[in-house]
């Protein structure tokens, strides 16, 4: 089961929403509130594959970004594959430093005050003689947490998918569950907020292609995770609407701002300020959108109509659809949220290579008198990485829409 997912490569730089929200409740222990983060807060995600992969798509990091864009956030992935609390998936060089003095190396290192954990799918292996060993490397983990100053969010661990009967599914999901109710346990004994993905994720997999290899999240599901993070933290976009009455001397609107258009061929101007970004949508799946803004014109003569914004069209609907409100799902908004992702996954490319570097135990590790030289190369790029924070930062924060609504003519 725990079968490596490579990520993002050296070479590279640079819901059915309202079909499945029934999916996306997702527990949290009784004591959470309403999720805040302070302005330079510095948030890290550390546990196994399920933050590792992401690192290939940067919905979760995009997510909160989005979320806080006015606080300047900065985010620190420190997933590894196969890894536990004991931090025995990063043995990768030899003795000192232990694997688990490695793991405490590196959360150290990113000074957090806020760190997502997600452990037991490696532990769960392991069993009911598993599980006390795994809340004793849980709560010292917990510990150190503290000790730098940091809030811990607590996942559960995420279901096995696979039709193949030979996988033993049910069992191996009963184990999960069994450390989910551990990390539960733990987050009530301790006061800290649980959210339970297990059950949101295993309810969306019956209806979407969201888990590869039995394990491993796709696009889509790191898409679906990134929502279900968002209603637990109290954090999701409510749908926008904005409502037009088109009448061609003194239009009206609601959420929205006429203004006066320089073009003769559009029938009406005007602009919305969106509370935040949209995620970007997945590859997979253009029909998903969260927090699609939604559009009413009533006054329309009968007909077609296009809504553009920045010359593309980004709707086109009947007079009747119109007034009966349209979903808008691209536009500069949709474009903007995907050029933020992609300065993410650039920015987290640099730190995993700087984290994790190929041959470190001859950068890093015991045969640096060989090759410690090229340290001073992975201190350098922090340069890099601190300029694309600046720029995740300065183009996260959504500006302001403006739409043109003009007839099709035939």
């Amino acid at each position: 089961m725990r079968s490596m997912k490579v990520p993002v490569a050296i070479g590279h730089v640079v819901f059915l929403f309202f079909t499945l929200i029934g999916a996306f409740a997702s527990g949290q222990s009784p004591a959470s509130s309403k999720f805040q983060l302070k302005d330079g807060d510095r948030v890290v995600f550390l546990g196994n594959s399920i933050f590792e992969n992401d690192f290939q798509y940067g919905y979760l990091e995009l997510a909160l970004t989005t979320r806080f864009s006015d606080k300047g956030i900065t985010f620190r992935n420190l997933g590894w594959t196969g890894d536990n609390v004991w931090g025995e998936g990063r043995s990768t060089y030899t003795n000192p430093p232990t694997p688990y003095e490695h793991l405490m190396e590196d959360l150290t290192k990113t000074e957090p005050k806020v760190v997502f954990l997600a452990y037991g799918g490696v532990e769960a292996q392991d069993g009911q003689a598993g599980v006390a060993h795994f809340k004793e490397g849980l709560n010292k983990l917990l510990d150190k947490i503290e000790q730098l100053g940091a809030k811990a969010v607590l996942l559960s661990t995420i279901p096995v998918v696979s039709t193949d009967t030979a996988q033993h599914i049910d069992s191996r999901n009963a184990d999960l569950e069994l450390y989910s109710k551990a990390i539960s346990d733990v987050a009530t004994e301790r006061g800290k907020q649980f959210i339970d993905i297990y059950n949101p994720i295993l309810n969306t997999s019956k209806k979407e292609n969201i888990i590869e290899n039995t394990v491993h999240l796709n696009e889509l599901g790191y898409y679906y995770l990134a929502t279900i993070l968002e209603k637990a933290l109290g954090v999701d976009a409510g749908k926008a609407t904005t409502a037009i009455n088109f009448t061609k001397n003194n239009p009206e609107a609601s959420n929205a701002r006429i203004v006066a258009s320089d073009n003769e061929n559009a029938l009406m101007k005007f602009t919305v300020q969106n509370a935040f970004l949209p995620l970007a949508t997945p590859k997979s799946a253009s029909w998903i959108v969260d927090n699609a803004r939604i559009v009413r014109i009533s006054g329309l003569k009968k007909g077609y109509y296009v809504l553009t914004s920045e010359n593309d069209i980004v709707a086109a609907a009947s007079a009747k659809e119109w007034e009966s409100g349209v979903e808008i799902k691209q536009g500069p908004q949709f474009t903007k949220s995907e050029e933020v992702r992609n300065m993410i996954l650039k920015k987290n490319e640099l730190h995993f290579f700087q984290y994790r570097p190929m041959n470190q135990t001859y950068i890093v590790g015991f045969r640096r008198y060989e090759q410690g030289r090229h340290v001073k190369g992975l201190e350098d790029q922090n340069l890099l990485i601190k300029w694309l924070e600046g720029q995740i930062i300065l183009n996260s924060e959504p500006k302001e829409v403006v739409y043109e609504l003009r007839a099709i003519s035939y």
